[in-house]
């Protein structure tokens, strides 16, 4: 395979952006097919709290990596590195370009650029972090990791309690920081890697992210978290959308209060994203609604 005549297009941004929508319009123009980084709809439970695609949407284009999982399977980030590369060498033979699409940031990382390689860890230890920080709450935790990993903790988003159990997760299994297993190493690729970067202006991001939580709720948010009370434990589960939705059931909040909860948090995580890819030189940079100059772009590094 000559690295140069296979691409491999990236869509990133923040959630909401219209990342799905570009997708399609861009895997119809070069009449190919498209792999979903993202680690939450992966899972066939999760459809609305993840936004995943509709049907009609994923009839316009055949997907990857969109439900084939269920809840009940653990699927680490290194799982998906070995799945989507080996999708991607298969799809090559047939395409010479692909789109890629997603909001989770170390997925689409680890199959354009590799992740550090991290020792398993019993299953056990995940559920017992789960249950602390649900019992004494995530500051516990931030403290523990501020304790035994303060390399780690000064360079993670404590806000995010994914990040923080995984840290937590690696050092009680193995006695050792999560910062000791991180090199940072970038993995070499036989496919070009173009990533394209979709923004707006903060009040247009937030506007976007209010209007999907209530669209969410109309189609039923809230039966779809009660439907999956018995995986609450589940890494997947401990995320926006769902984590405010327990706490309403569980007596907490109010339902209005979890909906504004799932809104302030889903424009924080956008901000994450942001921060995390604008640190990243390699990604090209559009407003969400130039899509013809996407198009052009897109067509301008085929030719090249």
């Amino acid at each position: 395979m000559n690295k140069n005549s296979k691409i491999l297009f990236s869509i990133v941004g923040p959630t909401g952006i219209g990342k799905t929508t570009l997708s399609i319009i861009l895997a119809q123009h070069l009449k190919t097919e498209i792999i979903s980084c993202d680690s939450r709809q992966f899972y066939k439970e999760l459809n609305i709290g993840t936004a995943a695609p509709t049907p009609e949407e994923l009839s316009l284009v055949p997907h990857h990596f969109i439900g084939n999982l269920s809840i009940n399977q653990d699927y680490s980030v290194g799982d998906f590195e070995k799945d989507a590369l080996g999708k991607i060498f298969e799809l090559f033979n047939t395409f010479d370009q692909l789109i890629m699409v997603g909001g989770s940031g170390l997925y689409e990382k680890a199959v354009n650029e590799g992740i550090d390689t991290f020792p398993d860890i019993d299953a056990h230890i995940r559920q017992e972090l789960v249950v602390e920080m649900q019992e004494k709450g995530l500051s516990n935790l931030i403290d523990e990791l501020k304790k035994n990993d303060p390399k780690y903790y000064s360079q993670v988003d404590l806000n995010n309690p994914v990040r923080v159990l995984r840290a937590l997760e690696i050092f009680r299994g193995t006695g050792k920081p999560y910062s000791s297993f991180r090199n940072n190493l970038i993995k070499k690729r036989n496919f070009t890697s173009v990533k394209i970067g979709l923004t707006a202006s903060r009040d247009i991001i937030y506007d976007r992210i209010n209007k999907r939580v209530d669209l969410m709720m109309e189609k039923g948010l809230l039966n779809e978290v009660i439907s999956l009370q018995s995986y609450r434990h589940k890494n997947a589960l401990q995320t926006v959308g769902y984590k405010e939705i327990f706490e309403y059931l569980d007596g907490n909040i109010s339902l209005e209060f979890a909906t504004n909860e799932i809104k302030k948090n889903s424009r924080r995580y956008a901000k994450r994203q942001l921060t995390w890819y604008r640190r990243d030189n390699s990604v090209n940079w559009f407003d969400y609604c130039n899509i013809q100059e996407i198009v052009d772009f897109v067509t301008k590094k085929i030719s090249q």
